[in-house]
């Protein structure tokens, strides 16, 4: 009698416990009580911590369809579709395979478009996020690249004109859908922070015979080298702060929708900026029609704006106030031209073109060294900064 009376209680406890009579409400779903070790039932979900084998929904579902990378990343493939020929000159047809260089290009672009400080931390990334993953033209089995394969493969694109390449065939894109402004131009110069300290700074083993500086003088920069990066200057662009191991970052933007045309880094200095500034716009005239360029006043130069002239090029250049110091350059032509004072307003949208690329894309200070390296990065972000811009510009389908 104890033991059927034991067994009974131990059905009863395991036994679903409901309340006669008792009408449910809310949502009109039955809860059900189990014991301690067994399967609850109600509004609380049941996590089913068992892996999973097969994923039966692919990577294209997964991304939204109004999702801003679906748009960048067909611009981004209809750009290297064009470039795909060009591709296979850089590469051997024996040896080993190696990244293909499609891939090796979004995910540079998407390092600019969502701030990731490092490569290192951008294999991460995609390891682990499915966005990246279908952006980057990863299946979601492959596995993700060591970061010094990914550095040691886009070394093979630096050798070759593969940002330019690229930042004139979205360039194209956009002139095809009549975003460019072809007449009216702006021109600056913003200062990059090379990836070295002042710190590191030695004297040259052999030294120029003419400075950089007025009259021949020779500066600091001109008797001393970086260890770290041998071709970073010291330089500062206004007279606080001190001068930091730097390059000079250079565009030329269009006075419509504010997008780069032209852009390329050169050496930190003065000079190296203005012929910059004359170097970009002959690759936009090339001499055959006049067009119109707002700049500031640190290309009120006379060499400067006399090669202008020379390019057919209209130089309408903000000028200092009268003083025997501060000469100006411009005629009086210049000064009353229809254009001066809206392009000195429009002027002003080349600040927020090199906010985006020092702060999102992060080249406030460049993590390559060497001018030619960095030149390469500058002009592939010159690049990721328009394919942003279209996004917004251009109508979805």
């Amino acid at each position: 009698m104890g033991e059927e009376q034991e067994r009974s209680g131990r059905n009863s406890r395991r036994s679903p416990r409901f309340v006669s009579g008792h009408a449910f409400r809310g949502c009109g779903k039955t809860h059900l009580y189990f014991g301690k070790d067994e399967i609850q039932g109600g509004m609380r979900g049941n996590q089913d911590e068992q892996e999973e084998v097969f994923s039966y929904i692919p990577l294209e579902k997964r991304v939204p369809p109004d999702h801003p990378l679906r748009r960048v990343r067909e611009m981004t493939d209809r750009a290297l579709q064009e470039l795909s020929g060009w591709f296979d000159s850089l590469y051997a047809q024996t040896g080993r395979p190696s990244i293909p260089p499609e891939q090796l290009l979004r995910a540079q672009i998407l390092q600019a478009l969502y701030t990731i400080r490092s490569e290192r931390q951008l294999m991460d990334q995609i390891d682990g996020n499915w966005r990246y993953r279908w952006f980057v033209g990863l299946k979601l089995d492959d596995e993700v690249w060591d970061v010094t394969v990914f550095t040691q493969n886009r070394d093979r694109l630096l050798q070759g004109e593969v940002s330019q390449k690229f930042f004139e065939r979205v360039r194209a894109q956009a002139e095809a859908a009549g975003l460019l402004d072809d007449e009216h131009f702006t021109v600056d110069g913003t200062l990059l922070e090379a990836w070295a300290s002042r710190d590191r700074f030695e004297p040259k083993k052999d030294p120029p015979q003419r400075g950089s500086g007025v009259r021949g003088r020779k500066l600091l920069r001109d008797l001393h080298e970086s260890k770290t990066d041998p071709e970073a200057r010291l330089y500062k662009k206004s007279a606080q702060g001190p001068s930091k191991p730097s390059y000079l970052g250079h565009v030329i933007t269009e006075n419509k929708n504010g997008l780069i045309v032209q852009s390329c880094v050169t050496e930190a200095g003065r000079r190296a900026e203005l012929d910059a500034a004359l170097a970009m716009l002959g690759a936009i005239t090339g001499g055959t029609r006049e067009i119109t360029v707002a700049a500031d006043k640190g290309y009120q130069d006379e060499k400067c704006i006399t090669g202008m002239r020379a390019l057919r090029v209209v130089p309408l250049v903000a000028e200092f106030k009268a003083s025997k110091n501060w000469k100006n350059w411009l005629q009086e032509s210049e000064r009353q031209h229809s254009r001066f004072a809206s392009s000195q307003k429009m002027r002003r949208r080349v600040e927020k073109v090199f906010a985006w690329i020092k702060t999102v894309a992060g080249l406030r200070q460049t993590k390559l060294r060497g001018r030619g390296r960095i030149d390469w990065l500058f002009r592939l972000t010159a690049a990721a900064h328009n394919l942003v811009r279209m996004v917004k510009l251009v109508p979805a389908r």
